[in-house]
């Protein structure tokens, strides 16, 4: 079991409704915490920084923007300063929408710009924080790299097509772990890298699209992180380079 003994960890989006979520569980269960955000001087990062006092517990705040490599290395060159050493890189961001853009029904709706913003945050920033984060997954102990993924990255799961940018975005970035799992296996043997998909949850992502989703089927950040968190707790190495919804069933590509 992946959570037995107290880890180090670094949530990334640590803000959002599933990444607050998150770092407050992690927080709860002991673990020494590490987050980002674009700008850490805000509400929710002042929230997290009480709520760890609350409970005791170690927390460390780093500002990272996913839209700028450079910003991406210096978060990691100074996490570098604090710890020679992370168990758990969990990456919780996800671009679906914003005021200037939403998913696509058809052709026509494509634009570039928002094509290029939604591969920037949804498959090459998760492959950026790969890089930079390597240095300090590989260890002789256990260690997670796991990024949010989507059920609609699935290929073979497409039924009803538009979400262009989105659905490829997220395909690009399964396939992306895939391969970090096959190069993680000659240079970080105790490294499990996957793709999560935490269902439909109650964020700012979501809203838009509430209405369509079955009763009961709806969850909440804090249920949806409990069964993330389930699930990166029952990781073997076998499971590197997959997809695993929030249930733990496979999604497959």
């Amino acid at each position: 079991m992946f959570f037995q003994q107290r880890r180090k960890i670094l949530v990334i989006g640590a803000t959002g409704g599933i990444g607050s979520a998150m770092s407050r569980l992690l927080l709860e269960q002991g673990h020494e915490l590490f987050i980002t955000s674009r700008d850490t001087v805000n509400e929710q990062c002042a929230s997290l920084a009480k709520y760890a006092e609350q409970q005791a517990q170690s927390l460390s705040l780093l500002e990272l923007d996913l839209s700028s490599q450079g910003s991406i290395a210096a978060a990691f060159n100074r996490l570098a300063g604090q710890t020679d050493r992370l168990h758990l890189v969990m990456n919780c961001t996800g671009l679906l929408h914003d005021a200037s853009m939403q998913p696509e029904k058809k052709l026509e709706d494509l634009e570039m710009e928002n094509l290029q913003r939604s591969f920037q945050v949804n498959s090459s920033a998760p492959l950026l924080i790969a890089r930079y984060a390597l240095p300090l997954l590989q260890h002789d102990e256990p260690s997670v790299l796991a990024n949010m993924s989507a059920r609609v990255g699935s290929i073979s799961d497409n039924r009803i097509g538009g979400w262009y940018a989105y659905r490829a975005a997220k395909a690009a970035q399964n396939m992306a772990t895939r391969s970090l799992a096959i190069e993680l296996q000659r240079r970080s043997k105790n490294t499990i890298v996957v793709g999560l998909h935490p269902g439909t949850v109650d964020t700012g992502l979501s809203q838009p699209f509430q209405s369509s989703v079955k009763p009961g089927q709806l969850q909440t950040p804090e249920q949806a992180t409990q069964h993330l968190y389930t699930v990166i707790n029952r990781l073997g190495s076998a499971d590197s380079g997959k997809v695993f919804a929030w249930d733990g069933v496979e999604i497959l590509p």
